[in-house]
């Protein structure tokens, strides 16, 4: 392996001032001992860095949870450090998620001096009455307000757009496409309603109340959001995201190329290739478990396995399959050490449901509404 492959950095800040009835991210509503946990963060990168060795770093992503929380100091501090370990460049993407509610122009904008250029913004909706449905404690105002402030800050902004609450209309997801548009956003992650299990949208499920609509329902509105940006002049570049020239996301462009990337903070993830062995890592899951850890061995992660052959190709095609250039025969051939038979992709050409080029082989239009059989039917 060349001692400059990309890598990617992933922070996650684990705590949020409300949950979501529909998250099951690892998130917690009670804030703990940040000082402690920025800390084991750092030492944390320090690990990944003497594991790794030299590598370009192609974004540092801070996610969680709600990283927005953390000061501009903090921030810097983290930057820095990333920095200081494997060196930036000028181009690295340097993304923050961020909360409508947490809209300051005196914040944002020292967010953007010590080194922030993507905001990835959740609005979800700019339809008042359905934040407060979904949980929010922002309004549709608040979101618009938000959006606009940080177009006038950041180099990139990216907005979340969810569809498929109960009781959506399409004429109220038009609003919010025709809305987004209007603000001249750079990026639009667009996100169907899924009810995941231990939420609480899922023990609603169980009561008989509903909170998403039917699959049907959730499919024609896909197609719909597809079709508005597409002829809005956004690439959809991955299934569930659209982006104006140069403002992809370089960082989960990282995971669905199958790069490396870091993983630092409670319940991050992890990967990470040493000759020709990938490892993959998973952190301890609540910030007092993470920072024992990282107190004990130097490192967050409560587990570490070496993917084997098959492990990776799973990987390799799942994430590959999500993004419009594919994923390349020939390098699941390197990952496996044979080819990928034929006769498991031919059939599905002729179904216009995959494409071949120059060796990559990607999901059509119409293939990106059946990716877990495509998969299944690759790998089988």
């Amino acid at each position: 392996m060349a001692e400059l492959d990309p890598l990617a950095v992933y922070i996650h800040w684990p705590y949020c001032t409300r949950i979501c009835p529909y998250c099951d991210f690892n998130v917690y509503k009670t804030k703990g001992n940040d000082g402690a946990l920025l800390s084991s963060i750092i030492r944390d990168l320090e690990g990944w860095r003497k594991d790794s060795g030299p590598r370009y770093i192609t974004s540092i992503h801070f996610g969680g949870g709600t990283p927005s929380l953390l000061s501009a100091e903090d921030i810097k501090i983290l930057i820095d450090k990333v920095d200081a370990l494997w060196g930036l460049l000028s181009e690295t993407e340097i993304a923050l998620e961020a909360n409508p509610i947490d809209a300051d122009p005196v914040k944002w904008t020292a967010y953007k001096n010590n080194g922030i250029n993507r905001l990835s913004l959740g609005v979800q909706t700019f339809n008042s009455k359905a934040l407060k449905f979904l949980g929010r404690d922002h309004s549709g105002e608040q979101a618009l307000g938000a959006l606009t402030l940080a177009k006038s800050i950041f180099p990139s902004v990216s907005a979340d757009i969810i569809f498929g609450w109960a009781g959506q209309t399409q004429a109220q997801l038009d609003h919010d496409i025709k809305t987004v548009l209007r603000a001249n956003t750079d990026h639009i992650s667009t996100y169907q309603l899924t009810i995941e299990n231990g939420t609480a949208f899922a023990k609603a499920e169980e009561r008989g109340q509903s909170r998403a609509v039917n699959e049907d329902a959730s499919a024609d509105f896909f197609e719909a959001v597809t079709t508005s940006l597409l002829d809005a002049g956004f690439d959809h570049y991955e299934v569930s995201n659209f982006a104006k020239p140069n403002h992809s996301s370089r960082h989960n462009l990282a995971y669905w190329k199958a790069f490396d990337y870091v993983g630092v903070g409670p319940g991050a993830h992890g990967r990470l290739t040493i000759g020709e062995q990938k490892q993959a890592m998973v952190c301890e899951l609540t910030p007092a478990a993470y920072i024992n850890c990282v107190e004990k061995n130097a490192r967050g992660y409560s587990a570490k396995d070496l993917l084997s052959p098959s492990e990776r190709a799973e990987e390799y095609v799942l994430m590959g399959l999500r993004i419009t250039e594919g994923f390349s025969l020939d390098h699941y051939k390197h990952i496996t050490g044979h080819e990928l038979a034929p006769e498991r992709y031919k059939p599905l050409i002729c179904d216009g449901l995959l494409a071949l080029h120059k060796r990559k082989l990607s999901a059509t239009p119409q293939g990106r509404f059946v990716l877990n059989a495509l998969t299944d039917a690759l790998l089988v």
